[in-house]
């Protein structure tokens, strides 16, 4: 054990620090005008519950990067919560399917005044490939109000980004 200690004190430390890539310049702008509308309509901090209608979880990878290391959405402001109750803004994804249609709707209901629901991606928007049919009410804004879409299939994070801006 003694000569392990020795090794590695006259070894000295071997790895390099990793550089962090520079982050793309449209995402920093966004973030910045992001975070003046966040602290200016709700004193710093804006909660968002994301809803998985039915969708294919492409969008859900691409809110999920929102909040890795490299895009960061916590330094603008914006996270994500579980319940409804704690939420300023519903993220909602996927086109609706018939079995989730109750389920958004008390979702919907549970959130506190004033309500705001964002239909991220295609699906969300239009019912994307699956319009309405049997098995799917088809674009959100068929069962709850939407005030604002984010186009895209899926939208990248920084759409996304953008996508929240416009709600204010």
């Amino acid at each position: 054990m003694l000569s392990l200690y020795r090794k590695i004190f006259t070894t000295g430390v071997l790895t390099e620090d990793v550089p962090r890539p520079p982050l793309e310049p449209e995402v920093e702008a966004v973030g910045v005008q992001l975070k003046a509308a966040i602290d200016r309509r709700f004193a710093g901090s804006l909660a968002i519950r994301q809803v998985d209608a039915g969708s294919c979880n492409g969008c859900e990878l691409e809110i999920h990067a929102l909040n890795n290391v490299y895009y960061d959405i916590e330094r603008f402001g914006v996270h994500f919560v579980a319940s409804p109750r704690h939420a300023d803004v519903l993220l909602v994804t996927g086109p609706v399917s018939r079995h989730m249609e109750a389920a958004l709707r008390r979702t919907y209901e549970a959130a506190a005044d004033p309500k705001w629901v964002i239909a991220a991606g295609d699906c969300a928007a239009c019912g994307g490939e699956f319009g309405v049919s049997y098995a799917s009410c088809g674009a959100v804004s068929n069962v709850i109000p939407v005030h604002a879409v984010i186009p895209g299939c899926p939208p990248a994070p920084a759409e996304l980004l953008r996508g929240i801006l416009g709600l204010f």
